[in-house]
């Protein structure tokens, strides 16, 4: 079985999740930091639209390793972020069951978005059954073509590669509170799916 390799996500898209439960995974800890990523972002859906939770982090060079980006409270992002999350989903039929599992994220200052991701990640994933223990890389290797055993999803699972043609990771629908406005929105953040359907097994 193939190893998938990922890099970390905030409030990771459905895809995402799907590749963490279906079989092993490493996390990319060697890497530079890149903006603009689901290393610190994540999409919802809202009544006005797709709306975009950007983690802000302390000034980063372009050569700044993943493992030392630290989160910036400068900005009350974690308030404005929950409050947008519950705006969007205190209607939907599964916020109340879960939202106390997310909540506390919220609340609890973690020093750099890697520890904050991850840990996020493994309650989020124990949500749907799945005790997520990654291992994470020892170097960095910018080109695993040659790899055989390894699928390499870091820069495949992006926000702006999903608009694409051809993304490899197209869903099968599925009940969002915003449909009859927004039609269905694909790859949202995994909480979209979580508070809107449950827990129960995703299907891809």
């Amino acid at each position: 079985m193939k190893t998938t390799l990922l890099s970390t996500a905030y409030l990771p898209p459905i895809e995402y999740i799907l590749k963490c439960m279906q079989g092993p995974v490493t996390l990319e800890v060697c890497e530079h930091y890149i903006k603009q990523s689901y290393r610190n972002r994540a999409l919802i859906a809202t009544a006005n639209g797709i709306q975009v939770l950007s983690i802000p982090v302390v000034h980063v060079s372009s050569k700044m390793p993943i493992l030392d980006v630290r989160i910036d409270y400068a900005m009350p992002w974690q308030r404005l972020h929950w409050k947008s999350i519950d705006t969007a989903y205190s209607g939907s039929p599964y916020f109340l069951y879960f939202q106390d599992y997310i909540r506390p994220f919220y609340e609890k200052k973690f020093d750099f978005l890697f520890d904050f991701n991850l840990e996020l990640t493994q309650v989020i994933l124990k949500l749907f059954g799945k005790d997520f223990q990654p291992q994470q890389t020892k170097e960095f290797i910018a080109d695993y073509t040659q790899r055989k055993d390894i699928d390499d999803l870091r820069n495949i699972i992006h926000p702006k590669r999903c608009r694409e043609a051809g993304y490899p990771f197209p869903h099968k629908s599925y009940t969002q509170i915003f449909e009859d406005r927004l039609g269905f929105v694909p790859n949202l953040s995994i909480v979209d799916f979580l508070f809107n359907e449950g827990n129960r097994i995703i299907n891809n």
